[in-house]
């Protein structure tokens, strides 16, 4: 598919089914884009919707299927956007560090394809308070799925979930306890941690 040119051209990548429940449409959406009028268009439409569709199918499909509705806060980003949001300090990292992350156009430094989504989950909302209470999700995430990294954020503990073809593995926050809570090599990061997420409903696909 070429990037496209024209309203139409637009019209018919966002009718791009990814997954079950996820057309591409959905991953759209971008306020930086809306408020500076900057398209939000992928350069290679294929390799996003490649990217697009393992995230959706390996990530987002189990996690609807189990919790509900997801609520996407971000999704994907043309180099445009990002590097606009990167340059006037609009919380986006550079091009190069959200290749295969939000960027699912652009292949890393290593040549591999990802594809990351912020999303919050109204079931973890309706239910939790403490601060902390954001591990709980993280954990189960972590012993469920084949997630490559986790990012967690103060608000509604909407979180970065990425999909990549060789994944690290790794959680991280912005909320309280902050920091990395685990990755490869820590003394946490195998093993069953069923005991944080006590209650939580089994895996559905």
């Amino acid at each position: 598919m070429r990037k496209p040119g024209s309203m139409k051209g637009l019209e018919d990548l966002g009718r791009v089914r990814l997954s079950r429940n996820f057309f591409f449409r959905d991953f759209l959406h971008s306020e930086i884009a809306d408020f500076y009028r900057i398209p939000n268009i992928p350069e290679d439409p294929d390799l996003a919707i490649e990217a697009g569709r393992r995230l959706c199918e390996d990530l987002l499909e189990p996690l609807e299927a189990t919790f509900g509705r997801l609520h996407i806060r971000s999704g994907y980003r043309s180099p445009d956007v990002n590097r606009f949001g990167n340059e006037n300090k609009l919380n986006c990292s550079t091009n190069a560090a959200t290749a295969a992350h939000h960027i699912w156009d652009i292949r890393d430094f290593d040549g591999c394809m990802g594809a990351a989504v912020c999303i919050a989950v109204p079931w973890m909302i309706d239910r939790y308070r403490d601060e902390s209470d954001w591990q709980r999700l993280a954990w189960w995430i972590h012993d469920h799925l084949p997630y490559a990294s986790l990012c967690f954020f103060p608000k509604l503990w909407a979180f970065n979930i990425q999909w990549h073809e060789q994944p690290k593995r790794i959680i991280q926050s912005y909320v309280s306890p902050r920091g990395i809570l685990t990755k490869p090599g820590m003394a946490n990061w195998e093993g069953d941690h069923g005991a944080f997420y006590e209650g939580f409903p089994a895996l559905r696909s």
